[in-house]
Parts: structure tokens; sequence; C-alpha cells
């Protein structure tokens, strides 16, 4: 959507229950869905609205969740519930930090574990809001199967207008029959909510605040404006509190990606086996085949081939570049180049155009030059190899001596490295130098020279006149 200015309105995140239900030591906002925590997805939902705050309300694990907010989400908030006392107690320690502030006038009401909300839905809550001059508006959906979903109660007549939520544990079975449930998420007046939420009580039954109280003080003013969403609502309503609704997010979440990727040019003969980061980037015309992963970080460019069984983690890959069966993370890889299969290229590795690595390569912080090769069953760690060069299979550049520092390797243009070449770091191989096949290379090689045999000695070049 168009991005808006709502400078006049403050959004609360509710973040600080304790996600019993995840079994997990970490918060429950920081769980992963297509590469990004919970949290992540609700703030990047509210971004294009060009809001005036932004309030994280935290508990459990709060510090874990501000240095996740605080490193992505520039001018986050915070607010801290001591105690998980309920939403409404949540937002009372929001309310501390926010009442007063000058030039708010709408609060809008979010769960840190409901990821799947759009720009376009909350847009939609905060007109609706507006245009009706309701105290209270709230997003509802339908469900199949609402279970443990707070129901919407309207009037029996038209039922048009919403008269309470009620809770799973105090419906009566009438009750538990509709389908339509609360999201949780709301766009109240401001000055109306600073007036009211103080009046809430705690439950005799648990002891906790609820926010579903404002409702019904609201609805007995009768200023209660209901968003209903559309056919996705109820993938927008899911809160994530047990990892079984985590899969289905991320579900959800996959088909979008896959979706808008395709409808931009990138085909994906199976993308039902395709799975995508956030925030990725690919190129037109490029082929994304079966059991891919494309991480975080990644950005690929046109026409490329990649896949099958491949993942992509933090890389950046040029134009026309074939990738098969192969792991890329944090690495570059420059157009025409083909990878693969069964290579690894680890951090730090920059791959130049027209080079070739085939089956069993790994690289580790080396830069490849263009048009240069490796074929077979190599390791290149802490290298620098220039253009045309050629590494035969077995090639090890033997980097680690037990101490601290890795040692480098520079390999010149034109070299040729025959097979099971053990190069002992740290060695620098002339221009158009060669090692004979087995050969183990202690000491450099000077430019058009031979280095043979074990330990390896440097013979000259032929035309040479030296002895």
């Amino acid at each position: 959507m168009r991005e808006q200015r709502y400078n006049d309105v403050a959004a609360v995140i509710l973040a600080a229950g304790l996600g019993t239900r995840m079994k997990s030591r970490l918060p429950k906002v920081l769980h992963q869905l297509a590469g990004r925590p919970l949290l992540g997805h609700v703030l990047a939902a509210l971004q294009p609205l060009g809001l005036g705050q932004t309030l994280v309300v935290v508990g459990h694990g709060a510090e874990k969740v501000q240095a996740y907010a605080d490193a992505h989400w520039q001018g986050t908030r915070y607010a801290v519930q001591e105690q998980q006392l309920g939403t409404g107690h949540a937002l009372m320690q929001a309310a501390a930090q926010l009442e007063g502030e000058p030039g708010i006038k709408t609060v809008l009401v979010l769960m840190g574990d409901a990821p799947l909300i759009t720009t376009d839905s909350l847009a939609q809550l905060i007109e609706a809001q507006r245009e009706s001059g309701a105290n209270l508006a709230l997003l509802t959906a339908e469900a199949a199967n609402p279970y443990r979903y707070g129901r919407i109660v309207r009037d029996s007549v038209e039922r048009a207008q919403v008269l309470r939520i009620v809770e799973e544990k105090d419906a009566n079975a009438a009750e538990r029959l509709i389908s339509e449930i609360n999201t949780g998420i709301y766009a109240i007046d401001a000055a109306w909510l600073w007036q009211h939420l103080p009046q809430i009580a705690p439950s005799p039954r648990s002891g906790e605040y609820y926010l579903t109280d404002l409702l019904q003080m609201a609805a007995h003013a009768g200023k209660v404006a209901a968003v209903e969403l559309g056919a996705s609502g109820y993938a927008e309503a899911i809160g994530i509190d047990e990892r079984v609704k985590l899969a289905e997010a991320e579900a959800t979440v996959q088909q979008r990606l896959r979706r808008e990727l395709m409808l931009a040019g990138v085909t994906m003969p199976d993308p039902a086996t395709v799975y995508l980061h956030m925030d990725v980037q690919i190129g037109e015309d490029t082929v994304i085949l079966p059991g891919t992963f494309i991480e975080q970080g990644t950005v690929i460019g046109r026409d490329c081939e990649i896949g099958p069984n491949t993942r992509l983690r933090g890389a950046t890959i040029g134009d026309r570049v074939r990738i098969t069966a192969s792991y890329v993370e944090d690495s570059i890889i420059e157009d025409d180049v083909d990878v693969g299969p069964f290579c690894h290229l680890r951090g730090g590795t920059y791959i130049e155009a027209h080079a070739h690595l085939g089956n069993f390569v790994e690289m580790k912080k080396t830069h490849f030059g263009s048009a240069s090769a490796s074929g077979h069953f190599s390791y290149l760690g802490d290298a620098t190899i220039g253009r045309h060069v050629n590494i035969g299979a077995g090639t090890i550049t033997a980097n680690y001596d037990g101490t601290p520092n890795k040692k480098q390797t520079t390999i010149e243009d034109g070299a040729f490295i025959g097979v099971d070449t053990m190069l002992i770091a740290p060695l620098h191989v002339g221009k158009e130098a060669r090692t004979g096949a087995g050969a183990v290379v202690r000491r450099d090689v000077p430019p058009g020279y031979t280095a043979v045999g074990i330990p390896a000695r440097n013979l000259p070049p032929k035309d040479s006149d030296e002895c």
C-alpha cells in the first residue's frame, strides 16, 4: 500500500507474555517466522503508517526483546510489565508514558505474537474508528475453528452492534458456536482511553485486567465499531501461542512470499518446496528449483538458475549464475558463474565473473579470480586467487597450524595447480607458476616456476638460463 502518515496515532504492542505453551527459553515474540521474529513482523506492518509513536510493552525476556528492537527498528519505545496481569494491565503500563503525549488522538493496540496482520488492515481499522466517531474500533475475523479465541457477541436483531467479547472459558454452549472471533487489535480514542482504562477491574477468577472490559464500556455507550477482515482474515488473526500455530503461520507467510516473487517474474516449478525469508530479492527470469532455501540477506540477479537442493544465506548473486545443490553463506558471486553440485562457500568468499566451481569445492574467506576454475574436491581457505587460474582436483590450502590466526595463500594470474597439491600457508605462488601432481609446497613459487615433489622443490622455466 501507499505509505500514509498517521502522526497522531500511537501504537502499543503487547509483548510481555510468558508464552508457556511454546515451551521455550526464548521469549515468544522472538521466535522466527520466515527468518524474522514475530515482533518484527508486527513492527514491519506498522512502519508504512508513519505513526507518531511506537511503544512495546515488554516483560518476560525484556532485555532480549529490547535488544532486537533497538538493533532493527529505530525509535521504538518501551514500557515494562513486571507482573503479567493481563492485557488491560499491560496497556496501563503504556499509558503511564503516553497519557498526555501532545498530538496523540488514537491508540492502536496490537499483539506482539500476531505477526500476520497487514498494513492495509491496520489502516482500515484506524479509518473506521475515525469515520464512525467510535470510542473503540476492533478487528474481527471468521474462524472455522474458533477454539481458544474470544467470541464476538452482537445484538440479536440486526447483529450490527457489538455488545461484548466472551472468552472461551466463560462462554456458554450457544456462545461457543459463534464463529466471529476477536483478533485482539483495537483502535481507541486516546482521550476516552485515558479516562476509562483505570476503570478496568481485576477478574474475580484470575486477578487479571482484561482489555475486553473496555469494549463493554464503549458498547454500553453505543460507541463501538467493528471491522471484519476479509477472506484472509483468520490468517491475519492468528496469535502464535504454540509451535503448531507457528507452523501454520509459516505456511501462510511462505505462500505470500512465493506468490509475490512469481508475480514479479520469478519461476518456481514447484513453489511448495521453496523456502523463503523476508526481504530476499530475486531478479526477473530467475528459476528457483525444488528443495531450495533462500534466507535473510540474500540478493539474486536476473536469469539465474538456483537449485535444486540449494541453500543461500546472506548471499549476493549476480546475473546468469547457476548454483546446483550447494550451500552459499555470506558470500558474493559475480555474473556468469556456475557453482556445484555439492559446493560450500563460507563467509567472506568472493567469486569473480565467469569462474567455475565444480563438485565438492569448499571455500572460506577466499577471493577467486575471473575465469578461474576449481573443478573437483578442493578446499581453498584464506586465499587470494588470481584470474585464469586452474585448481587441480584434491588441492588444499593448509591455512591452520594450531595458532589463532589463519595463514594466507596467494596464487597469481595464470597459475596451474596440479592435482593433489598441498599448499602450506603462508605461501605465494607467482604468475603462471605450476605445481606438479601430489606436490607438498612449503616455499614460495616464483613466477613461471614449477614446484614438484615432497617437499616440493622449484624448477625454473625450460627456457631459463638458470641451472
